[in-house]
């Protein structure tokens, strides 16, 4: 295992953003078939600036078992897609209403709803199109393809929105549904970008299980972070409109937990989450950082 720098441990993602941002940008130029409004809201939507920290995680992983950056960036790139078409969506006024994300207009507030849904839908089908053409071996693709499909259905992240919007309008308000809510919206998407980044990198199922062992805190530990956040944070810390799931009366950490106990509550997710890839030991580097990158954010 390579010794790792104070410096380099300081800063575990600076060196992967420029990679990750040309691919992206690769990724996205079209044709003339593509109507240029079209791709212009595409390119909006996926090139806006963002912490990127689903990508990061797939090159990270596979990192961490031994594989290549250049390996899992088509992995990366996938999941950005997803995720990118996720906030489009959720930002539209039928879902979660919000005009600002990243520090800009929304999709639909720069655009329209129509494009909008358009750039959303067409980053979803790129997602899948890009692991087809962009893996060359064919099994890997179809592994890829097949976790990223289900973690972007209905059973995950599309069903934990479906959920997170009937929960506004009352039910149950337990800890275990706001749990179940968002280990499939938003850890649904952390942990299909480590699993595909372990398979590009060559891990054996062994070592996907431990990945998964420190994927599936770490997607809640998020997830608690930023309700704490939507909790204390500015718009403009966040980029984003803030105060508004309190006031839309949704589940939230915060609200249920009180703000000192659901930052408590996502210290420990954050432990369990390093405590698991300990095996990987100085491979597995990035990811911690990452992890302590998730827990102190502040946007």
């Amino acid at each position: 295992m390579k010794p790792v720098s104070q410096d380099a441990l300081a800063d575990g993602i600076s060196d992967l953003l420029p990679r990750i941002e040309t691919a992206l940008v690769h990724a996205c130029q079209f044709s003339a078939h593509c109507p240029e409004r079209l791709g212009d809201a595409i390119r909006y939507s996926l090139l806006a600036p963002g912490k990127r920290v689903r990508p990061s995680l797939a090159l990270m992983a596979a990192e961490a078992v031994g594989g290549s950056i250049d390996q899992a960036m088509p992995g990366a790139v996938a999941v950005e897609m997803v995720h990118a078409y996720s906030l489009v969506h959720d930002d539209l006024p039928a879902m979660d209403d919000d005009d600002l994300r990243r520090g800009r207009p929304t999709t639909h507030i720069q655009y329209d709803q129509a494009t909008a849904i358009l750039a959303g839908d067409s980053l979803l089908a790129m997602a899948f199109e890009h692991l087809a053409t962009a893996i060359n071996d064919p099994l890997l693709a179809y592994r890829c393809i097949r976790v990223l499909g289900k973690a972007a259905g209905p059973e995950c992240l599309v069903g934990g929105q479906a959920e997170d919007l009937a929960a506004e309008s009352g039910g149950e308000q337990t800890l275990e549904r706001l749990e179940a809510i968002h280990r499939r919206k938003t850890g649904a998407l952390i942990d299909a970008s480590v699993a595909i980044g372990g398979i590009l990198g060559g891990a054996a199922d062994e070592a996907l299980n431990t990945l998964y062992q420190y994927s599936c805190p770490l997607g809640l530990a998020f997830q608690v972070v930023d309700d704490c956040l939507d909790h204390s944070a500015s718009d403009t810390e966040m980029g984003k409109r803030t105060g508004k799931d309190a006031a839309k009366g949704k589940l939230t950490y915060p609200g249920m937990m009180g703000l000192s106990d659901a930052r408590r509550y996502a210290d420990s997710l954050i432990s369990q989450a390093i405590a698991a890839i300990d095996v990987f030991g100085n491979d597995a580097w990035r990811l911690q950082w990452l992890a302590g990158f998730v827990r102190d954010r502040k946007r």
